[in-house]
């Protein structure tokens, strides 16, 4: 990349952090103190606000460089994540979207706590949160680290270092400062800036074919090099047996973790009714949809434009397919065109990364202080020292995840995305569906689902080739490979299931039938909802 372009992308970045640093101290200057305002940001966003802030905090830098790198090189394997992802959302939606925020306040330990003894269920839900918050975060760190790295050139451990760093006091910035509020606006201008140059970046690519998609897919088949197969399934995921299971693994954990996810489902506590819940949720359909639907014609496109042997020379992943895509639809290297195309998308990915940590972090920040702190606090305490906590929380959450960041940097860090939904799935999702849907459910019944789907997943991950025993493992000096999958989802999420109903069978607590059906009408119709 020539220094050009660099220098393009990183004003075009401090232009971004800027206008967001504004946003949230003119926030912290009007915030109230008041939980429901760090958590859930006054309640106070329209509909169309929130269905961007939805798809913003929803479209992470995985989605906008990752399903198009997968796309031009492993064609119609690579659109299975994008189909795997949209359908996630729509499982969301259809499933537990407007149930959990009807019966919830702030997260989502409030739903499944309302009929159970408290204490247990919001320590055992708010453990699994933390967990999955923070595994999510430090891949998004460490994919920063390397994504700035790589697109202003800088690949020494040192710029990676300071990268992982500014992003990690960034993050820390906007949440204990602006709560919700700040967050959700950050969301909000970043989905608009991602949506405005895929836009731009499909309608070039189907001027350059003059609208025939026919001839974008054939195009791109042949510069691949696998002909045919190239647009049939089997490219990547038609090997070995085990390789077929991975897929349908990391499928399940993909499709059924995002509803476990606390700083998706938290986003539906930001609106006033569940009637602007549901109208939210129509706008992120549409949002996220286009979206998905873009990703595929510019990955066709990178790999007809561009080529994979270019990307894989650029980036072995094909995370770099977005920006150099734009690069030579601007015009190619040198020309004014693509050096700003090209430091457009850089900005937008910077601003994507900044954007989904911050709200990844204020929904840990606040299962630590409304979940688990609440649990041990004394009943006299003040809600305000629990928002208190909610901010130091912001700050230690934010530390850990640049020392851990700083620590898993050269490391490859995919799994922990993969490994992050699979605990997502395996842990919160038992627990949410049985205490909206399952009228003999019990105290021992949740705090069981929790913990029988958390631990399976971090030990079988432990256990398997990408920890040790194979050359792309983490540490490939040791062998401890007894998993030979590389996502445990295929056999923690049953798991989680099956404890949360062997735990409710064996418990000796009958479930309060009154507050079953409180909450079974609470969750259908709204009534009662905060």
């Amino acid at each position: 990349m020539t220094g050009e372009h660099q220098t393009l992308a990183l004003l075009l970045f401090i232009g971004f952090v800027a206008v967001t640093l504004a946003i949230t101290t003119w926030v912290s200057r009007r915030r109230h103190g008041s939980a429901e305002e760090f958590y859930a940001g006054g309640r106070l966003f329209s509909p169309m606000e929130n269905g961007f802030a939805v798809s913003g905090d929803y479209v992470s830098a995985a989605s906008f460089l990752g399903v198009t790198g997968l796309i031009a090189l492993y064609g119609y394997d690579g659109l299975l994540y994008g189909v795997g992802f949209l359908v996630a959302w729509l499982v969301v939606l259809f499933l537990v979207a407007e149930l959990v925020r009807n019966c919830g306040r702030f997260t989502l330990a409030d739903v499944v706590a309302a009929r159970m003894s408290e204490r247990p269920v919001r320590i055992a839900a708010g453990t699994a949160s933390v967990t999955v918050s923070v595994l999510y975060l430090v891949a998004q760190m460490v994919g920063a680290g390397s994504l700035v790295a790589l697109l202003l050139g800088r690949t020494s451990g040192t710029a990676q270092a300071w990268t992982v760093i500014g992003v990690g006091a960034l993050m820390v910035t906007y949440v204990s400062l602006g709560g919700m509020r700040a967050t959700t606006w950050i969301q909000i201008v970043k989905a608009v800036l991602l949506l405005c140059g895929t836009v731009v970046l499909t309608v070039l690519v189907l001027v350059r074919f003059h609208g025939d998609l026919d001839r974008l897919l054939l195009t791109a088949a042949e510069r691949s090099g696998h002909g045919d197969a190239f647009l049939a399934p089997g490219l990547k995921y038609g090997g070995s047996w085990t390789a077929r299971l991975d897929f349908i693994s990391l499928g399940l954990a993909l499709v059924l973790g995002t509803a476990g996810l606390p700083h998706i489902l938290s986003r539906f506590y930001t609106v006033p009714t569940a009637r602007a819940a549901r109208r939210s949720a129509v706008w992120s359909i549409g949002l996220i949809g286009g979206f998905y639907l873009m990703a595929i014609v510019l990955g066709f496109g990178a790999a007809a434009v561009v080529g994979p042997e270019a990307l894989r020379r650029s980036n072995a992943a094909g995370n770099t397919a977005m920006p150099l895509l734009a690069l030579d639809l601007g015009g190619g290297v040198g020309s004014t065109g693509g050096t700003v195309l090209f430091a457009v998308v850089a900005a937008v990915a910077f601003a994507t990364i900044l954007a989904v940590v911050a709200g990844i972090t204020l929904a840990s920040s606040s299962s630590v202080a409304h979940d688990l702190y609440a649990s041990l606090r004394r009943p006299q305490s003040k809600v305000r020292g629990e928002v208190a906590v909610a901010r130091v929380a912001a700050v230690g959450i934010g530390i850990v995840a640049i020392g851990l960041g700083l620590l898993a940097r050269d490391l490859n860090v995919a799994f922990l995305v993969g490994l992050a939904f699979a605990v997502a799935a395996s842990a919160n999702l038992p627990a949410l569906v049985y205490s909206l849907f399952w009228r003999a459910f019990t105290t021992r019944g949740a705090v069981w689902a929790v913990y029988g789907g958390l631990v399976p997943a971090l030990v079988l991950v432990l256990l398997s080739p990408v920890v040790s025993g194979s050359p792309g493992s983490l540490f490939p000096d040791i062998d401890l490979q007894y998993f030979p999958l590389q996502n445990p989802g295929i056999v923690s999420i049953p798991l989680g299931f099956l404890a949360g109903w062997l735990g409710t069978v064996t418990s000796d607590e009958v479930a309060d039938e009154g507050k079953f059906a409180e909450t079974e009408v609470r969750s259908l119709t709204g009534a009662g909802a905060v």
